[in-house]
């Protein structure tokens, strides 16, 4: 035991040697550091599978942050496009000038009406024998009075046609005016689809002696695209071709519309018998140009405030607008 102890006493002094023989003269002893070397991780490639979770491939311990993704250089600052300030510009003064059309509209269609009715206080007018059909327009919605006897045999009914949630037809007779007058064509009235045959109304909705009418003389309706041609040969009538029908039934191109006053109890008892119901005496057209009106100074109101938005907004003082990193999967 006692030769032992020297033994390990040199082997100390020899180890504490040899750990001061490389370090400089008066220099400290180092201490153990507890400080962790930073390390980056390497970039990998992404594969198609790396669509779930970015670190489901990684070693254990390590982690793929966002900031090691490749960033993508993109322009932050706003630039005005010119074309696009022309194109806004546009809208509000083409809505400002199709509003001024409809207020000039409006005010045409409103005396347009009362011209019209006009017309409607005034005595009815004795329908002359021969009439210009080119100066029917002039007396649009005029009260007229007419005689003579109804061709039955040459109804034509103009279909379909709904009134009141029901549907039916209008009636179309030709009414044969004595010594030697122009036969012309009236609009009798409404009646449902159940009595379009006449072996299914009463004697008094086909009256076969001298008969006086009652109506406003129209001009002739102006038939849409979406109207079906008229088939006279079939007696299928869809819209109220004036001049067509003229020529089927052998009349002349004047149409007449019967007027009634709107009773209701007189209007069912009239349905019932199929006896047609005539309009009553109004002017009955649209007249929505304060509507259109609204809508469109309103448009140009608006988009002019959107103009002034857009154009008080500041561009960047360069032409290179500010740049920004940005990254795709942020």
């Amino acid at each position: 035991m006692k030769s032992a102890i020297p033994t390990i006493q040199r082997l100390s002094r020899t180890t504490a040697n040899a750990t001061t023989r490389f370090r400089p003269a008066g220099s400290p002893t180092p201490r153990p550091s507890t400080r962790r070397t930073f390390a980056t991780t390497p970039r990998r490639t992404k594969s198609k599978d790396d669509n779930k979770d970015e670190n489901t491939h990684l070693p254990p311990g390590e982690f793929f942050s966002v900031v090691d993704e490749p960033g993508t250089i993109v322009r932050a600052g706003y630039r005005r496009s010119t074309a696009g300030l022309l194109f806004l510009a546009i809208i509000p003064v083409t809505a400002f000038i199709l509003g001024t059309w409809q207020v000039q509209r409006l005010k045409w269609k409103t005396d347009l009406i009362a011209r019209l009715e006009d017309r409607l206080v005034r005595d009815p007018l004795p329908l002359p024998p021969r009439i210009d059909p080119s100066a029917v327009p002039e007396f649009d919605y005029r009260r007229v009075v007419a005689t003579g006897r109804f061709r039955h045999d040459r109804e034509m009914l103009i279909g379909p046609r709904m009134r009141d949630g029901e549907q039916g037809y209008m009636v179309v007779t030709p009414l044969e005016r004595p010594d030697g007058a122009s036969t012309i064509l009236v609009n009798r009235g409404w009646i449902s689809k159940k009595m379009g045959d006449q072996r299914a109304r009463s004697p008094d909705a086909l009256p076969r002696g001298m008969v006086t009418v009652e109506g406003l003389l129209r001009e002739p309706w102006k038939k849409n695209m979406f109207t079906p041609d008229n088939k006279p040969e079939k007696g299928e009538f869809y819209f109220p071709d004036v001049r067509e029908m003229a020529a089927w039934s052998g009349s002349e191109p004047v149409w007449i519309e019967v007027t009634m006053e709107p009773e209701y109890l007189r209007f069912l008892d009239l349905q019932a018998q199929g006896i047609p119901i005539g309009r009553p005496a109004e002017v009955n057209l649209r007249n929505n140009h304060a509507q259109y009106i609204f809508t469109w100074y309103g448009l140009a109101a608006a988009t002019s405030v959107m103009l002034w938005m857009v154009a008080k907004r500041p561009v960047s003082a360069s032409e290179a607008a500010r740049r920004v990193r940005m990254n795709k999967q942020w």
